[in-house]
């Protein structure tokens, strides 16, 4: 089921419910992800609760009156207000990359509408790293592509998961498929990360929370066992022969990890 939720300043946050009842279960993408790329784990985690994914700000379906970026803080006050508007909280926030960084500084800020959390492969500190690599991968990138398939080649190697990823996150147009996020936009999100960090908010992270972390994250830096040490409630485990796509590189895993953390939760 898909449905919007218009917050302050205008923007329409697009919604998909995979289903589920019990305790409310929100899912935050990664950056360049939306909604639809949690269906596969969509399918088992809607036995564990009632289950909601956003699409944020410049991805996927939601629309904004005015320009990007925005300041991380903009899309945790979303995520605030989705989850006021359809009654979710307090719930379990699982959060992929982007995702988990706005699903920390969420349980900081707003701990009455957080139970626990799920952190899959992010660090708070990437001052002095700088998107342009990232940047000028993707504009040497074509703008448009014959098929799905295409975008599966441009983006699946050295790992296809990153290309399925990828092909989620295009629509079709006239003149071929094109990424739902500009390349642009995803690095002047991400430029934010370079210039600041977030370790306050980490330590103010309290609900039971999971830190999953990719044996061969580019992302995560092995901060997150340094982030465990901040959160009272937290367990850290590195997931062997997986990329950033932790979830998608070993979904068998993944469930087995965030099912036990689900099951251990009180009520």
């Amino acid at each position: 089921m898909r449905s919007g939720v218009t917050v302050s300043d205008g923007a329409c946050i697009a919604v998909r419910g995979y289903g589920g009842t019990g305790r409310s279960i929100l899912l935050l993408h990664g950056l360049m992800g939306r909604a639809s790329t949690w269906w596969q784990a969509s399918r088992w985690l809607a036995d564990h609760g009632r289950v909601v994914a956003v699409d944020a700000r410049a991805h996927g379906d939601t629309t904004t009156p005015t320009p990007g970026p925005w300041p991380t803080e903009r899309f945790v006050a979303d995520a605030v207000e989705v989850i006021e508007a359809l009654e979710l909280g307090p719930a379990v926030v699982i959060g992929h990359s982007m995702g988990g960084l706005h699903g920390w500084e969420l349980a900081a800020a707003r701990p009455d509408l957080v139970s626990a959390l799920v952190v899959e492969d992010m660090a708070p500190d990437h001052r002095g790293r700088t998107a342009a690599p990232w940047v000028s991968w993707f504009e040497a990138m074509p703008a448009t592509y014959e098929s799905i398939a295409a975008v599966r080649d441009a983006f699946g190697w050295p790992r296809p998961s990153v290309g399925d990823y990828i092909a989620e996150c295009v629509r079709e147009t006239p003149d071929g498929y094109r990424l739902l996020t500009e390349h642009a936009m995803a690095a002047a999100i991400a430029g934010e990360w370079g210039e600041r960090d977030f370790w306050d908010s980490v330590a103010r992270v309290h609900c039971p929370t999971l830190l999953l972390e990719a044996e061969e994250s580019p992302i995560a830096s092995e901060q997150m066992a340094a982030m465990a040490k901040l959160m009272p409630r937290a367990r850290h485990v590195r997931v062997p022969g997986t990329g950033h796509l932790l979830h998608d590189d070993a979904p068998r895993r993944y469930r087995e990890l965030v099912t036990g953390f689900l099951t251990a939760l009180p009520g």
